[in-house]
């Protein structure tokens, strides 16, 4: 049987023409773009808050020292990447989304690939413009956020951005480094023989004790990642998992041990350092820090070794702007089932409404109303030489960067947790199980089944065919050890 034919207009004719010729020129275009070298622009602005504004628990009565918002911006394969860390105890829906899209307009990019993520200071602010708005439609008098100071400082990053975009500076290697940071990460989940928690070890612990018990699952690693041209370093970031609290409270912000041990290696080797909180969400230096005031510095001293050791131990690779990829999964994290709208706004709208329990309700109807209306998070990945760094929503367990290593044995994987931090804590599927204050209903907005969500998108980025048993559970690769012996 003969096909039929299909006649085109003289007219379709030169527009297919034209379609052709277009894409034959975006491909020469990209072609050209990419045999560039590939470029960073480094921005930093002053992000402490204002004498009188929220920090996450007090009103802000000083700042010990500046608190910053910082980052890269990655040019030459695609449109611009945008990485950013600020010394904030978290950024939450509305105003985690505000941010990435005036970034990303600043570098002329795209939301997806613009990622940012909170260091989690205790001392410092929080922001979450949904909450906000939920406890002004109440009609509740909060305490606990400065909407405008807020959005100045997004306001003068998005302009730093937009320099460091137009400054730009070219790289022909990234540097990996690792070392171990020796007695600051602790686990905070301590459990008896049944697999319970029995005790929280919290970052701060001055229980001897509770000190005493085994260091349990961490990573102790730090890992750098750093851009040259030649031997010129233009940026160094680093990654390490844990809560950053020396001791808090105070009214004082401070960007707390680890951001100290960051501004200590970029004064003494005149390189930029951004630095990234990894996945600590069960992780404090509780074991080795009793909440006196020294230990701040004595911490402080042994993270920034850790650094100076993982740089020193810097191993090289030459790449061009093809070595560098970036890649994002869009996913929808479950909701813990005890978020019930209906129970949440009774605490928001009651005669005895009050705004301690309101603040709590608010960010909670905040991430169920998200859910709801079936809101995804941005899972991000990049890959650059032999690295790949995973940026990831939440308090996450240690045992996801544990897992996101185990699918890649054969590169460096590094992770900053701490991104959309709306969902809280997020737990183990075998967590939620076994008690403890981070997979309670006060701490985690998630289910359990948030494992399958995001090691199906770890899995995915990391292009890995490895197979996984459950996170938390003793089996090849994740050995999680019982904290009630030795």
């Amino acid at each position: 049987m003969s096909q039929p034919v299909v006649h085109v207009p003289r007219f379709g004719t030169f527009v297919l023409l034209l379609g052709a010729v277009a894409v034959a020129l975006m491909g020469v275009t990209d072609a050209a773009a990419r045999a560039e070298p590939p470029r960073v622009g480094v921005f930093q602005v002053d992000a402490s808050p204002n004498i009188g504004s929220p920090l996450a628990y007090d009103p802000c009565v000083g700042v010990t020292d500046p608190l910053s918002l910082s980052g890269v911006v990655i040019i030459g394969s695609g449109d611009p990447i945008v990485l950013a860390a600020v010394d904030w105890i978290g950024l939450s829906n509305d105003s985690h989304r505000e941010l990435r899209e005036r970034l990303a307009k600043a570098a002329g990019t795209t939301p997806e690939r613009v990622t940012v993520h909170a260091l989690h200071q205790h001392d410092a602010p929080r922001v979450d413009f949904s909450a906000a708005a939920i406890l002004d439609h109440y009609g509740i008098a909060q305490n606990a956020f400065d909407v405008p100071w807020a959005r100045d400082v997004f306001a003068r990053t998005a302009e730093a951005v937009r320099e460091a975009t137009a400054q730009a500076q070219p790289f022909n290697r990234v540097g990996v480094g690792v070392a171990e940071v020796n007695e600051v990460a602790s686990n905070r989940r301590l459990m008896d023989a049944e697999g319970k928690v029995i005790a929280t070890r919290y970052t701060a612990c001055r229980d001897p004790k509770l000190r005493a018990m085994p260091t349990g699952t961490i990573d102790p690693m730090v890992r750098s990642l750093s851009f040259w041209q030649d031997d010129q370093p233009r940026v160094v970031l680093t990654y390490y998992a844990t809560h950053p609290q020396s001791y808090y409270r105070t009214g004082l912000a401070n960007p707390d041990f680890p951001g100290y041990a960051r501004d200590a290696r970029q004064r003494l080797t005149g390189v930029p350092h951004v630095h990234f909180n990894g996945a600590g969400g069960n992780i404090g230096a509780g074991k080795w820090n009793d909440g006196s005031k020294e230990y701040r510095q004595i911490l402080a001293d042994r993270v920034a070794d850790g650094m100076r050791r993982a740089y020193e131990a810097t191993e090289f690779r030459a790449v061009s702007a093809d070595d560098i990829e970036w890649d994002s999964v869009a996913v929808q994290l479950p909701p813990a089932a005890h978020l019930q709208e209906a129970a949440l706004i009774a605490q928001l709208s009651g005669p005895d409404a009050k705004a301690a329990e309101a603040l709590g309700a608010a960010t909670k109807l905040a991430w169920l109303k998200r859910s709801q209306a079936g809101e995804t998070v941005d899972i991000g990945c990049l890959t650059i030489g032999d690295a790949s760094v995973l940026h990831m929503p939440g308090e996450l367990f240690v045992e996801y960067q544990l897992a996101a290593a185990a699918l890649r044995p054969d590169r460096q994987v590094m992770m900053a947790a701490y991104g959309e931090y709306g969902p809280g804590y997020i737990g183990t599927a075998t967590a939620y199980g076994q008690g403890g204050y981070e997979t309670s209903d006060r701490a985690s907005k998630v289910a359990p089944e948030v494992e399958g969500v995001l090691v199906g998108a770890m899995t995915k980025l990391l292009q890995s065919d490895v197979e996984l048993g459950p996170l938390g559970v003793v089996h090849d690769g994740l050995k999680s050890e019982s904290l009630a012996g030795d």
